[in-house]
């Protein structure tokens, strides 16, 4: 095994050059690969003494048993170079693509008359290959467009000068219902044919302006020759071009060659949506999901994202628009980020492709694995709120009490996330007088967890206190009478900018606003709350329907009861007859009661 001097000389042996590094562990199998404006500051700065990495980046540096560097030209070879191998080599701890798909490409053949189709296979025969689509209805669109618009082939046969002249083929029937002119006859000459294979790369490169412009040349032509009949079908081309053109067009048709990147998180997840914008409308749309394995920052999986996706299809576009810009730079490539306008739109569109491609994952988790999907937030829990276990139970407290009358408190209880309504509990506020939310919250918790310590159940790993500073304050006061000050994590979450608090934290934490994290603390807060407000609501309630039959000379609190439990509501006892309520009362309260109701 490698001793820790072969490390030493290796890192001192870095180049200050841009280029890659490999990590390998004593089996010789990659550990990780990366890119580096300068090898030897960027290898260096794995074996510092750096509190902030993470377990997982020091786990990994604890397995490098060598270090290999190559050396390249520029920052965008190194680029490239680090694509390609950790494609091919796929070591543990570099981020993982998640997209084993296999896309299909549009391709023209390699024949004397080209043939237009789809296919998922490339053969290197000299054929020319579009793509791939990660969305089969464009692809569709510009296939069916094509179609429409021109009458190619469809069959395999050999169309070569001498086999045409020697009479090998028959017309068929796609000559008869006029999808083909029949070139395996020599009804169509060769150079007419290619002319409409030109217009169609076009087409499928976007340039469809360039199309329409050559087409309403030939027209011109066409009427000033006299071939009224090539004019008009010359003009049929037109309109379906620009039905298409109309039916694909997002934005401004003069925003033309331009790629769109934008990203969400989730967690140790990232989904990056690629959209290739050509004259105004999608000809290419791709959502990449990306697992961290080193805590990498955005602007790192924004920048492989990037490398992956043009290379991939094949993009030559000299302008890309994203989210924030990146730390890198590309020759030649322009990097912009839209604050406005028909740009700003792209770029929210390409976002809310990312946001539905990671709900819709979402989902499939949680049908294919319920398990996993809980988990998965668990954990996201456990990171987020910096806690030392996962807080698969949860008790949230809040406070009722409106222009403080009949003051109550609400906890209620999270299992795995979800809500475990039949644990929820209600408190009627006993030693609090007044509105005073931090005395009522430390009586509320201080019932809460000595009853769970006398009876012996099980403790929450995570308690969420509804308010800010001073209400989390009041509830660190009954925990340290209990002795439990330190024992259960305890956070507050004021509402006005959903910031958390810890005890003794100076500053507040703010969370991702989109982060499963916050959504569940807003759902055990929001649960308190309605639960608090339901409880609330029937006691001022019921408080003051016992203050209007109380109002009756004789009435007390035993007679309300009776009748309440008898006839339901207040209503039914004021249309009461004399004789239904002597069945329940005396007849001297009977009588009070109907005389004081009419």
């Amino acid at each position: 095994m490698p001793s820790f001097d072969h490390i030493r000389q290796k890192i001192q042996a870095a180049p200050n050059k841009a280029g890659i590094y490999q990590y390998f562990d004593k089996e010789q199998r990659y550990l990780y690969i990366g890119k580096a404006k300068n090898l030897k500051n960027r290898v260096s700065s794995y074996f510092t003494n750096d509190s902030s990495k993470s377990g997982r980046t020091r786990l990994m540096v604890s397995k490098i048993a060598d270090i290999k560097y190559i050396i390249t030209e520029t920052e965008l070879d190194a680029l490239l170079l680090e694509n390609s191998l950790i494609k091919k080599h796929q070591p543990r701890y570099n981020v993982m693509l998640k997209d084993d798909k296999t896309y299909p490409w549009i391709c023209i053949k390699k024949e004397r008359f080209p043939r237009v189709f789809k296919t998922r296979t490339l053969i290197e025969d000299g054929s020319e290959y579009y793509g791939p689509y990660a969305s089969v209805k464009i692809m569709n669109t510009i296939l069916d467009l094509v179609r429409k618009t021109y009458k190619l082939r469809t069959c395999s046969y050999l169309l070569s000068e001498e086999n045409i002249q020697a009479g090998k083929f028959k017309r068929c029937l796609e000559f008869h219902i006029g999808n083909c002119k029949a070139p395996c006859e020599g009804l169509q000459i060769a150079e007419e044919y290619h002319q409409h294979i030109d217009e169609i790369r076009k087409i499928i490169k976007g340039d469809v302006n360039e199309v329409k412009k050559r087409l309403k040349t030939d027209i011109k032509q066409a009427s000033e020759n006299l071939e009224f009949e090539r004019a008009a079908e010359l003009q049929n081309k037109i309109e379906a071009i620009e039905k298409f053109q109309a039916k694909s067009t997002v934005v401004n048709p003069s925003i033309h060659n331009v790629d769109v990147f934008s990203m969400v998180t989730e967690n140790d997840l990232a989904y990056v949506n690629y959209m290739k914008v050509n004259s105004g409308a999608i000809i290419q749309a791709h959502t990449l999901e990306m697992k961290k394995k080193l805590d990498e920052s955005n602007a790192e999986l924004l920048e492989m994202a990037i490398t992956e996706m043009r290379s991939r299809f094949n993009s030559t576009s000299k302008e890309v628009l994203v989210p924030f810009l990146p730390d890198f730079e590309i020759e030649g490539i322009h990097f912009h980020q839209p604050q406005r306008g028909d740009k700003k739109r792209l770029l929210e569109l390409s976002e809310r492709n990312a946001k539905y491609f990671m709900l819709e994952r979402r989902k499939q988790e949680l049908k294919r694995d319920p398990e996993r999907h809980t988990t998965r937030i668990l954990e996201g829990l456990k990171k987020d709120l910096r806690l030392n276990e996962i807080p698969d139970h949860i008790e949230c407290f809040d406070n009722s009490n409106i222009q403080g009358s009949n003051p109550v408190a609400a906890c209620v209880v999270f299992r795995d996330a979800k809500p475990s309504k039949k644990e929820y509990r209600h408190y009627n506020i006993k030693t609090v007088e007044g509105p005073d939310d931090f005395a009522s919250m430390e009586e509320v918790v201080h019932r809460r967890y000595k009853r769970l310590l006398e009876e012996g159940e099980d403790l929450p790993k995570l308690i969420v206190i509804d308010g800010g500073k001073g209400q989390l304050g009041s509830a660190l006061k009954s925990l340290e009478r209990l002795g439990l000050r330190g024992k259960i994590p305890i956070i507050g979450i004021a509402k006005r900018l959903e910031e958390i608090f810890y005890p003794g934290d100076k500053y507040p934490l703010f969370l991702d606003k989109k982060s499963e994290s916050l959504k569940v603390i807003q759902h055990l807060r929001n649960e308190a709350h309605r639960f608090g407000i339901k409880h609330h609501r029937n006691k001022r309630s019921a408080s003051s329907i016992k203050t209007e039959l109380s109002e009756i000379k004789g009435i007390g609190a035993n007679s309300t009861q009776e009748l309440l439990s008898h006839f339901k509501s207040v209503k039914r006892i004021k249309e009461a007859s004399l004789d239904e309520l002597k069945v329940v009362l005396p007849p001297s309260r009977a009588k009070a009661v109907y005389d004081y109701f009419r």
